[in-house]
């Protein structure tokens, strides 16, 4: 091969890398775009409700045998699926005991409106998450076998008879259900009165309560929902990423700055703000090290802001 058809192949493979990384990242940016875009709360504890889905996922698949009765290609997915609903019973229980204390009217004669709240009582549940996890599985790193992690489809030769392009196949079924997701997620967001509520809650939350909707539980009903995509974003990383307690401080910046990037309120801008992560993440590997990856996207980020601060898909607001 010629110098020009390995950077070529690189510059492909890392576009692919990217790509298929880059819709998970934006599945978990969305659901946190939900609880920050139409909450207004810094929730330090979602990276960690991207790790209570990763484990959610192995212990259905070794402790619940899915992986038994289905096999190792499928069971993943079917994992994801599975803790869901338990996931956002989760982040409802959450809300209703903890989160509530600390949003919606009752933020009325607090200092800041409750956001020094907010930003103790998420860190405090983050610590809680975290410890407790190492506690209950230990600090080792943990992974998910499907044959799909290391088996790929090729295409090629696309450039002479040495440019061939990888494509990981556990890479693109989870790039393809989180698109979905999100897809869907948008879809209910515009058109059902669920959507409709969510985000007159979000506009206003006291014209809201004047026309009959029931602000505080849309908060709940958001912030659940939050919890379960990002978790279910954790559930899919795991095909292809080992994981351990800590694992949520690696994301939960890289959510906000997916969040920021897309246009806070917007969750296709999130999940292309996520995109945009990880196509950077990928590309910076070609000309830097590994361990320079996350300092390349906020260099990147603070450009992006500097040039637009609303975002992809953010709107300019004029204060007065």
């Amino acid at each position: 091969m010629t110098e020009t058809q390995i950077l070529i192949e690189t510059v492909l493979q890392a576009l692919a890398a990217g790509l298929f990384v880059g819709a998970i990242y934006g599945l978990m940016c969305a659901g946190l775009s939900l609880i920050f875009g139409i909450m207004r709360v810094i929730n330090f504890a979602q990276g960690d409700f991207m790790m209570l889905g990763m484990y959610a996922v192995y212990f259905f698949l070794i402790v619940f045998g899915i992986q038994a009765l289905v096999g190792n290609t499928v069971s993943p997915y079917i994992a994801v699926v599975a803790m869901a609903p338990l996931l956002y019973l989760f982040g409802w229980a959450v809300h209703r005991f903890l989160i509530s204390q600390v949003t919606g009217i009752r933020t009325t004669g607090m200092e800041a409106e409750g956001h020094y709240a907010q930003l103790v009582l998420t860190l405090g549940i983050a610590l809680v998450l975290h410890n407790g996890a190492m506690i209950l599985f230990g600090p080792e790193l943990v992974s998910v076998d499907t044959p799909l992690s290391s088996s790929a489809w090729v295409l090629g030769p696309l450039w002479g008879d040495g440019v061939l392009l990888f494509l990981n196949k556990a890479r693109i079924v989870s790039a393809v259900i989180s698109a979905a997701i999100v897809v869907g997620l948008w879809y209910v967001l515009k058109t059902s009165r669920l959507g409709k509520s969510l985000r007159a809650a979000a506009d206003n939350p006291q014209a809201s309560i004047y026309v009959g909707n029931d602000v505080d539980r849309s908060y709940r009903t958001a912030f659940a929902l939050g919890t379960m995509i990002t978790a279910m974003a954790g559930g899919l990383l795991t095909t292809n990423y080992p994981f351990h307690p800590f694992v949520g401080l690696e994301y939960v910046v890289l959510m906000y700055a997916g969040v920021v990037l897309g246009g806070i309120g917007s969750v296709i801008g999130a999940f292309w703000g996520g995109m945009t992560i990880g196509l950077i993440q990928q590309f910076s590997t070609i000309i830097l090290p590994t361990q320079l990856q996350n300092a390349t996207i906020f260099v990147v980020f603070l450009l992006i802001v500097i040039l637009r601060p609303q975002g992809f898909f953010g709107r300019s607001v004029e204060r007065t």
